[in-house]
């Protein structure tokens, strides 16, 4: 059987196309204003960790993407992308792929202000000495609580890249770089702007991979009676440190994270180094490298717990990275109730020498709850073989072994910089440069 088909009058089939055409204008022109993205530039002041290089003005470019409009009661995505960075990376060392993480801070105005906390994933490609900077896309959340006008524009903002931060803050009044319309009825609450990514973005900060940064708090423990609970991770922290070596002083930040793990009465500590990885300034023979720890006891408990990691077990080449393996030790307590474990004291011995740094300001990364052991820790230092569980003493590590090991240390003083084994980075600290 034949289907009759009815044709369709030209002008209704012109009518229905122009219906289309205008539902299809009508969906862009949605899209179209559901995001924003402008570019602004500024002049930069930016500082280099100290004895690094010397501070640079340079102009930074950001493009910022937000919604062009919403209503009162959204939290919207924001993105900061760096069209331009203010510096260079300085003519030390090169940096490798993924070892630079951006953070910073945008400023809201208008309806509602805010410090809109900003932070990128630590992703990069190899960046040659005296390249340019290139830093992954930033984002941020902002909950919008007053209809009105909302203005976004760029602040101050941190390059963290080996544990050090570069600090870069505006020398000039920055040109607002998005507008937000907000619809819908006010709120008493106050504005809540909100990271996407970690909390450490210190424009410190943490420059902590490192990043990242802001796991739980106090890995809150109990002494494992009636909780079953046999392993507590700790809160990964950023310790700045005095270190004393044998060609000067110097400072660097480095974070520490403590764990710990059950055994009886007593935990079985582990000690990591997150971002701890550095080229090495020359060529380092096995068995070179021996790192501790005191561990510092707050709370019910006092004292200290040493660990100690192993040397390193095959030779590292000149320009390969550096890494330093977890320390390990046994704290066992000495009195009951609630104890804090902080990072202490820094002892890395290298080729006969020995580099000893000590925190400037401590703070808590595990929390655990105790039981007394007979021989703890309380009031006393849990260090070496005392029988006070603080795991295997060094013995000193490595001997001083006299005019050889001089030798060596002069080989590590090659390319014009002194060479600090920091808790798994070599922190590399050259002479001062001229200003590119």
């Amino acid at each position: 059987m034949r289907r009759r088909v009815t044709p369709v009058p030209a002008r209704a089939g012109a009518a229905a196309a122009a219906l289309v055409l205008a539902a299809a204008g009508a969906l862009l022109g949605a899209a179209a204003g559901t995001a924003q993205a402008a570019e602004v530039s500024y002049a930069t002041h930016c500082v280099p960790p100290a004895g690094v290089a010397d501070p640079i003005d340079g102009t930074t470019k950001v493009a910022i993407t937000a919604p062009a409009t919403a209503k009162v009661g959204d939290t919207v995505d924001i993105t900061w992308k760096f069209v331009q960075a203010a510096s260079k990376n300085p003519d030390i060392i090169d940096l490798p792929a993924n070892s630079v993480q951006p953070s910073g801070t945008l400023k809201a105005a208008g309806a509602q202000t805010a410090d809109i906390a900003m932070q990128g994933p630590r992703e990069n490609p190899a960046i040659p000495k005296g390249g340019d900077m290139v830093l992954s896309d930033m984002t941020g959340t902002l909950k919008l609580t007053s209809p009105g006008e909302v203005t976004l524009t760029p602040d101050a903002y941190t390059v963290n890249a080996f544990s050090t931060d570069t600090v870069c803050t505006p020398k000039e009044t920055v040109p607002k770089a998005a507008t937000i319309e907000v619809t819908g009825s006010g709120s008493s609450e106050s504005a809540s702007p909100s990271d996407s990514a970690s909390a450490s973005a210190s424009a410190s900060a943490s420059p902590s991979d490192s990043a990242s940064a802001s796991a739980s708090a106090s890995a809150s423990a109990s002494d494992g009676t009636g909780s079953g609970q046999t392993d507590f991770t700790g809160k990964e922290v950023e310790v700045p440190y005095a270190c004393k070596t044998p060609i000067g002083d110097k400072s660097a930040t480095s974070p520490v994270q403590i764990n710990a793990k059950k055994n009886g009465g007593s935990f079985d500590l582990t000690v990591q180094f997150k971002k701890s990885v550095m080229d090495s300034p020359a060529d380092i023979p096995a068995d070179s490298v021996k790192p501790s720890m005191e561990v510092v006891l707050g709370g019910a408990d006092k004292g200290t717990v040493h660990v100690e990691g192993p040397t390193n077990s095959s030779a590292i080449k000149s320009g390969d990275p550096i890494e330093i393996p977890d320390l390990t030790g046994t704290y066992k307590p000495g009195a009951s109730g609630t104890s804090t474990l902080s990072p202490g004291v820094l002892t890395i011995k290298a080729l006969g020498t020995t580099t000893t740094c000590t925190p400037t300001k401590t703070e808590v990364s595990l929390t655990l709850d105790t039981t007394q052991q007979a021989s703890g820790a309380s009031g006393s230092t849990t260090s070496g073989s005392s029988g006070s569980g603080g795991g295997s003493s060094s013995s000193g590590g490595l001997a001083e072994t006299g005019d050889s090991s001089n030798g060596a240390l002069k080989a590590l003083g090659l390319v014009a910089g002194t060479a600090i084994l920091l808790g798994g980075a070599v922190f590399t600290f050259m002479p001062r440069k001229r200003t590119r």
